[in-house]
């Protein structure tokens, strides 16, 4: 009994490995032209190729080193404020963190810390969508997260070995991967009336926001109120 339950185990793991795999190639393919284009800004910031690799080896951010990247280019040397200004690009972390927590908490703090670190916007995403058509898994979300790392430090170092050949990627329109991705993710989650209210509201706020408020601001306050209007009619809809 203990070995058939061993067996069954055993392949349960892999399968959740293997609908991973295969669920992060699309949004993998949306990745690699900002991990390229992380390892050129380096350069043109005068940073070393070690020093930016590394960082998207330690940091493992996008925004925050996009920013961080900038700063140091326009000659902000002052490292408060870099971390400030990365602390705010990152908030919505928070969000994503805490719909995460029912799960993550019950979880050995080694592999939380870990599975934290990793923590993307791209990550996020697929590990929902995961809970939503399954449940929670951690063989899921680690080998999603796993893999997403290590194309951005891979995407970066090839940044930065292309960095004298390609001025800039993103002019050929690559940047719509991303969202574009994130769309494909999103859209068969509206599967119900409060679920297309809250993209609704989500994505009137997040535009209006855009538009009238400085930085990344925008992502924070449309999280918060589609978290709001959420459990708002979540609510409404339990109590009936």
């Amino acid at each position: 009994m203990q070995l058939s339950d061993r067996l069954a185990g055993k392949s349960e793991l892999m399968e959740e490995v293997w609908v991973a795999l295969r669920e992060c190639t699309p949004v993998v393919l949306g990745v690699v032209p900002f991990g390229i284009t992380c390892g050129i800004m380096g350069l043109t910031a005068r940073m070393s190729g070690l020093e930016t690799i590394l960082m998207s080896v330690f940091v493992f951010a996008g925004a925050s080193q996009f920013i961080g990247i900038t700063m140091l280019g326009a000659g902000v040397t002052g490292w408060g404020i870099i971390i400030f200004t990365t602390l705010l690009v990152n908030l919505r972390h928070l969000i994503m963190g805490s719909s995460l927590a029912p799960y993550m908490t019950r979880l050995p703090f080694p592999l939380q810390a870990l599975l934290a670190f990793f923590l993307t916007d791209e990550a996020y995403a697929l590990t929902i969508s995961r809970i939503h058509k399954a449940r929670y898994s951690v063989p899921y979300q680690l080998t999603v997260s796993t893999v997403l790392y290590l194309v951005w430090v891979l995407a970066t170092g090839a940044g930065v070995v292309l960095g004298s050949y390609i001025s800039d990627p993103l002019t050929w329109g690559l940047d719509f991967a991303m969202p574009a991705t994130f769309l494909v993710l999103l859209v068969p989650l509206l599967a119900d009336r409060v679920s297309l209210i809250v993209f609704g509201m989500a994505a009137a706020v997040s535009v209006f926001a855009a538009l009238y408020l400085p930085g990344k601001w925008y992502i924070i306050i449309a999280c918060l109120t589609a978290s709001l209007i959420g459990g708002l009619l979540e609510g409404e809809r339990d109590h009936a």
